[in-house]
């Protein structure tokens, strides 16, 4: 009996999915990138079968917003429910109780013991754009400062606070006015010879020279950071940069904004990845996993900042849809339940322990690092160099997905592997998946191996 999860009835992508993906070249734009090639039917928890009938398991997410998995039967039926009774009125026509409720909630789970009010919208872009918006507002001040490496989305306004200049900002500019990017600590690419204290204490004073060199302070309306980098390659900071950051804004009146976009709502075993750092933001900007695949995105902040622009000045057509407002309930219902923040700590140590396994055996794995179950591995052509191996990624990611495994590419250089599962994958499809991860890494680096486990 085969009690394997993946299964593959044809090629991958089969017959039916090469068929779309023809159209699909014909009327969709190049610009769109796709990862798999295939065509999905249908999906349901770690699970995804395509048009095919093959099965493959989801270490992908959907780049990190299904952490309660893929049609989970609690936001099922939350959508149904709401789209029995109305789909849209318009939260600034007529307004819905739901979005009250989800306002309510989430003000009391975000840290700190203040007043708090949010607002909704619909990407992750929006939340970050209006944070900006009410930042300026509130302060009466321009400069905005994010860091090297970081990902806010792909408006102009975000794009711009965007490290990474391929693909996300070639030729797309010019850019917006008055937005600064301080260095962001990178442990794993340090200079030789400095401990991670010492690092982290030069980092510091990086921040501070650059608040010399490049901008003045008391022009700054606030410091936008994602607690854990997320397409800049899952980089953690130390504890302690976080904190002076935070003190350094608090000096000078500059708001301090936590990015929770793609670490939050369990993924890193906290609500909110900035609970991990000890460390009160001014205003958290969320989206991704809170919808659990349904357009939705808010920004949390204290009431008298929130409250800082006037009737009419944020919002949008759909900001705050119902559908949203449903789904985003029915996912703090499934983390409180399923104890999700719980499980995605003991996923993450068990992903961790899983990749130093196989860096044991490819010395292609240069660093493995993660907070919760947000981890990755970053690969290079040698240890000691610490060269990219953007290739070889690419190659990784490919040769994975032909074996019904899905998993994202990340970081600055394009070397590596983020795994982003939901939080509700089974031990079985963990497993299974991550053999299949061994697989691929076997087939691309097959002499990569290291020499005491080669051949095992």
């Amino acid at each position: 009996m085969d009690d394997h999860i993946v299964k593959q009835q044809t090629a991958i992508p089969g017959p039916k999915s090469l068929e779309i993906l023809e159209r699909r070249n014909k009327y969709v734009p190049k610009g769109i990138s796709n990862n798999c090639h295939s065509f999905v039917k249908k999906a349901e928890g770690a699970v995804v079968e395509d048009v095919d009938g093959n099965i493959y398991i989801d270490f992908a997410g959907a780049i990190g917003t299904l952490n309660v998995g893929h049609s989970h039967p609690k936001v099922v039926k939350a959508i149904q429910e709401q789209a029995s009774q109305f789909v849209h009125t318009g939260f600034n026509v007529m307004m819905y109780e739901s979005y009250i409720e989800l306002a309510e909630r989430l003000c009391k789970l975000a840290p700190g013991e203040f007043a708090k009010k949010a607002a909704f919208f619909n990407s992750g872009a929006e939340a970050v754009e209006n944070a900006v918006k009410i930042a300026r507002k509130y302060t009466k001040r321009q400069g905005i400062i994010s860091f090297t490496r970081g990902f806010h989305g792909r408006t102009l306004m975000t794009m711009t606070m965007t490290s990474k200049v391929k693909p996300y900002k070639y030729e797309f500019g010019p850019f917006a006015p008055e937005v600064y990017k301080a260095p962001y600590p990178y442990v794993y690419r340090r200079p030789e010879g400095i401990s991670e204290q010492q690092y982290s204490e030069m980092m510091i004073d990086q921040f501070k020279q650059f608040l010399i060199a490049e901008v003045a302070p008391e022009t700054i309306a606030a410091v936008v950071m994602e607690p854990v980098q997320g397409e800049g390659g899952f980089i953690v900071p130390d504890i302690a940069f976080v904190q002076r950051i935070r003190e350094i804004c608090t000096q000078y009146g500059i708001l301090f904004v936590a990015d929770e976009i793609q670490a939050g709502f369990a993924r890193t075993g906290k609500y909110f990845s900035i609970e991990h750092f000890g460390v009160v933001p001014d205003l958290i900007t969320i989206s991704k996993s809170m919808g659990a695949g349904v357009p939705i995105s808010g920004v949390i902040g204290r009431a008298e900042i929130m409250d800082a622009a006037a009737s009419g000045e944020i919002g949008g057509t759909y900001s705050g849809s119902p559908l949203g407002c449903q789904a985003a309930l029915a996912v703090l219902d499934i983390i409180e339940s399923e104890k999700l923040n719980e499980r995605a700590a003991m996923l993450g140590d068990r992903i961790i322990d899983k990749m130093k396994q196989l860096s044991t055996r490819f010395d292609c794995i240069g660093d493995v690092r993660g907070l919760g179950a947000m981890c990755a591995m970053e690969i290079v052509k040698d240890k000691l160099t610490k060269t990219p191996d953007k290739e070889g990624v690419a190659k990784l990611v490919k040769a994975a997905g032909e074996r019904g495994l899905m998993i994202l590419s990340a970081g600055i250089y394009g070397n590596v592997i983020r795994l982003l599962m939901p939080i509700t994958i089974t031990d079985e499809q963990l497993e299974e998946g991550f053999q299949i991860l061994e697989e691929a890494f076997a087939d691309v680096y097959h002499n990569n191996e290291s020499t005491v486990l080669a051949g095992r």
